[in-house]
């Protein structure tokens, strides 16, 4: 198990000849990790990443065959991605923009729905939809040519943390003195919990089925999703062509059995939910991967910087929150971190060092706020489509109508998805 110690060495770890050293390592190897480095490196930092499966080779989606993985990236993590000179290097025959996006409530009528348009908001797109595999293995190759950047493929095994930094001892031997560690280390992050840093969790009972298709009507550029009475939530997400990805969130034993559905048994589901919506909208579907499920749950940590006293160590995506894939803003809050990191040191005056105390209790405060809120209102809203009883479906499905109707409404809620950065 990994093991932090903080201690007050007399004589500076990085004077043994046997620790190396560095500005800053990042713990990790998710989209969240690498762009995190990558965006160090650039800034002029010495970063070291470390993750298990570095060593190995994130090959870019090609041809007929789509990630299963799928994400909604949001403007601001355009943003980020053209700050790191990424975006424009992705091969953008595999992304979709959404400029409408439609949702519906579990009765069924006609005036029971959001509509967001780009459109009506005055802004090119919503959002777009990606692979994860093309995002991540753009950063790979962005990753060998940055000079400031080295990558490990190994485990922390223990971490000691003292006034000037961290030391990080690795499980294949040697070890790291870092002035900062940025731990990216995901949903069960061990950096996290033996820093002694507590984190709210909430089990949904609730799996997501995932799987992608083709479809035989236009998308027309429209995300999809469905409020099922019950519970259950229906996403169906644009991908180039006539192509969806669906994310379906549903109890364990119901997502069990989609796993085992053939075409023609997902086509009669499909058919038989939401008033046969889904096929009017568009046609028929015909699988293309295989569909997966993967629980979900809420996870907020009580503070995104550690040891408490002392603080060298940060926590970004989900090593500081893990959130309902209902508003598909997971990956793109986890990229807010990394933007804010990134603006927060890039500014830093000359005599602070990354790891000052100062910088890393501003990026906490700037994190907190906008994680607290967007966790609040998706936590809520999946509560509040849970529920069952008559009252509270009337009132659910209304609000979508009164929301619909109102163009202020709809504009402070495209404002928070769009997010805001700013890298000047």
């Amino acid at each position: 198990m990994l093991e932090v110690h903080q201690s007050h060495p007399s004589k500076t770890p990085a004077q043994s000849a046997k620790i190396r050293s560095a500005d800053v390592v990042v713990v990790g190897g998710g989209i969240t990790g690498k762009a995190c480095a990558l965006g160090l490196a650039q800034l002029g930092l010495n970063t070291i990443e470390i993750a298990p499966d570095l060593s190995q080779i994130t090959l870019a989606p090609q041809g007929l065959e789509w990630g299963q993985r799928i994400y909604a990236f949001s403007p601001s993590t355009q943003k980020l991605l053209a700050h790191l000179q990424i975006w424009d290097a992705l091969d953008h025959s595999r992304i979709q923009s959404v400029r409408d996006m439609r949702i519906y409530g579990d009765r069924g009528e006609k005036n029971d729905q959001l509509h967001l348009s780009a459109f009506e908001a005055g802004t090119p797109q919503l959002a777009w939809i990606g692979e994860s595999n093309l995002i991540e293995s753009t950063l790979d190759q962005a990753s060998r040519f940055q000079n400031k950047l080295e990558r490990i493929s190994d485990v922390i095994d223990k971490i000691e943390v003292d006034a000037e930094g961290s030391t990080l001892h690795l499980k294949n031997g040697g070890a790291i003195r870092a002035q900062l560690v940025v731990a990216a280390d995901g949903a069960n992050s061990p950096i996290r919990s033996e820093l002694g840093i507590t984190a709210s969790e909430e089990n949904y009972s609730q799996n997501a089925v995932v799987a992608n298709w083709t479809c035989t009507y236009p998308h027309l550029e429209t995300a999809f999703q469905w409020f099922l009475p019950g519970g259950d939530i229906v996403a169906m997400l644009p991908l180039p062509g006539k192509q969806v990805s669906m994310v379906w969130s549903t109890s364990p034993e119901h997502a069990a059995d989609l796993l085992k559905l053939d075409q023609a048994q997902w086509q009669e589901r499909f058919n038989s939910i939401a008033n046969g919506a889904i096929g009017k909208q568009l046609g028929e579907l015909s699988l293309n991967s295989n569909p997966v499920a993967f629980p979900l749950r809420k996870i907020r940590a009580t503070r995104f910087i550690g040891p408490e006293s002392a603080p060298k160590v940060v926590l970004i995506g989900d090593a500081a929150h893990v959130m309902h894939p209902l508003a598909g803003q997971g990956l793109n809050l986890g990229l807010r971190d990394v933007a804010v990191l990134l603006n927060i040191l890039g500014k830093r005056e000359s005599f602070r060092s990354p790891s000052d105390a100062v910088l890393l209790r501003r990026y906490e405060r700037q994190r907190q706020g906008d994680t607290s809120a967007l966790l609040w209102v998706t936590d809520k809203l999946k509560k509040l489509f849970s529920a069952s009883s008559s009252t509270e479906r009337q009132l659910r499905n209304w609000g979508l109508g009164m929301v619909n109707k109102s163009h202020f409404i709809k504009q402070r809620l495209i404002e928070r998805a769009l997010g805001d950065l700013d890298f000047e």
